[in-house]
């Protein structure tokens, strides 16, 4: 890790897309070896700044690692009393919040390196979406792009697609409609994309339907494509006013998927309570208490 910040080490793992622990010092009372609101970051393999190391910062990071593999949004709330079981005589407690994080896990392939692949890569950055950007032309992909994308620079563009995971989001804008048919054909015959969006104008779409059709694919295989593509309330034909319609179209089907999945487990108000609590009135009693 190049940072230096508790901020900077999580926005590294955010556009390396690994899951991670942020673990906060909630409460201190009495004597620890570090103050309220001190932060470390934990991933897989690595630990990032320190709550003021010992016993307490070991068993943290062991807590964390068991909670890596779940790093669904879910949050933890322990209370450690500073005795002789932690092996640290400060005296003290401290209440120690477990952040669970699993950053953007929706693969998204941009196949296209034009105006409107541009504008809709700078806009996807700050999107849950972990970008593969597409194109044959190396000099059409600019550098800054490796910050927040995995670029493919291939002749084959269709190649790509082999290692595309199921539910994948696919955006096909490439500078050719043949490969823009090619592409999508491609991609339906997959059966397993979350998404495919199509760039184009009305004409386009009848005529990529009619060859669908032409070729005795299913009428309603046409259904699974957006083209047009993009949200149709967001006027306007700039790159950038495109890019946020497409963003606007990808939000909503999105959030429409997790509608239906369970919401991360948190502490509720009550446990929080008993928790901090404890951490007042502890002082070097030999055992931890879980909550």
């Amino acid at each position: 890790m190049s940072a230096s910040h508790w901020s900077e080490w999580v926005r590294e793992l955010e556009v390396r897309g690994e899951p991670y622990v942020l673990v906060t010092l909630l409460g201190a009372r009495g004597s620890t070896p570090r103050d309220a609101g001190t932060k470390m970051v934990i991933s897989e393999g690595q630990t990032l700044g320190t709550i003021g190391g010992g016993v307490l910062e070991f068993e943290a990071i062991q807590r964390a690692q068991t909670l890596l593999p779940d790093s669904d949004g879910s949050q933890h709330v322990e209370n450690f009393p500073l005795g002789e079981k932690l092996g640290q005589c400060c005296g003290g407690s401290t209440s120690v919040l477990f952040e669970c994080f699993r950053p953007a896990d929706l693969p998204l392939y941009l196949f296209g390196a034009g105006h409107v692949g541009k504008a809709v890569c700078r806009v996807l950055a700050d999107l849950p979406f972990r970008v593969h950007w597409v194109d044959e032309r190396a000099a059409e992909n600019p550098e800054h792009a490796n910050n927040f994308a995995t670029v493919h620079c291939t002749d084959d563009p269709r190649s790509v697609l082999t290692d595309a995971p199921a539910g994948a989001y696919f955006l096909i804008m490439t500078h050719q409609h043949p490969l823009d048919f090619a592409l999508m054909e491609a991609v339906l015959q997959r059966e397993d994309a979350a998404y495919i969006g199509v760039i184009g104008s009305e004409s386009k779409a009848r005529r990529f339907r009619m060859r669908l059709e032409h070729r005795g694919a299913d009428q309603g295989l046409w259904d699974r494509v957006h083209c047009p593509i993009g949200n149709t309330s967001v006027p306007g034909k700039h790159p950038q006013e495109i890019a946020v319609s497409i963003a606007a179209q990808l939000i909503a089907h999105y959030h429409a998927r997790r509608a239906d999945q369970p919401a991360p487990e948190t502490p509720s108000w009550k446990s929080l309570q008993q928790t901090l609590s404890a951490a007042s009135t502890a002082n070097n009693e030999p055992e931890v208490t879980k909550q």
